[in-house]
């Protein structure tokens, strides 16, 4: 895959969870795909990625968006860097942080999904959207 069509993904990836797609979002990963949560969490398989983001995609942590900073794609490698800041609105105001996720794909398909988070206390609990 070269290097314009890995980047696509990768934004196109990422532009699916900031219109709250969540069918959209799991279209790119494999059935055997791995998700490492930034929290330590690991889920293998398209069903237990699925239920992961779940609690996002129906608002369990108010509004979410990602705001890309930088892409860095390795096409031999078949792997993405992109760095963003995510933002989120609830009730009890703004908050986010900042993170990257390095993802690989395969075939097209997204088989890895690696997330990193730079924050004070980067732990999501559920609030009032």
């Amino acid at each position: 895959m070269d290097k314009q069509s890995l980047e696509d993904l990768a934004i196109r990836f990422t532009d699916a969870f900031n219109r709250d797609d969540l069918d959209g979002v799991m279209s790119f990963f494999a059935e055997d795909a791995v998700y490492d949560e930034f929290h330590g969490a690991r889920h293998e398989g398209r069903d237990a990625i699925r239920a992961a983001f779940e609690p996002q995609f129906r608002g369990a942590y108010g509004a979410v968006r990602f705001d890309q900073e930088d892409l860095f794609a390795d096409p031999e490698a078949g792997k993405v860097l992109i760095s963003w800041t995510c933002t989120m609105t609830t009730r009890k105001g703004p908050g986010g942080w900042r993170g990257l996720d390095i993802l690989h794909f395969t075939d097209g398909q997204l088989v890895e999904k690696q997330t990193y988070a730079k924050a004070k206390v980067p732990l999501l609990t559920p609030v009032d959207p």
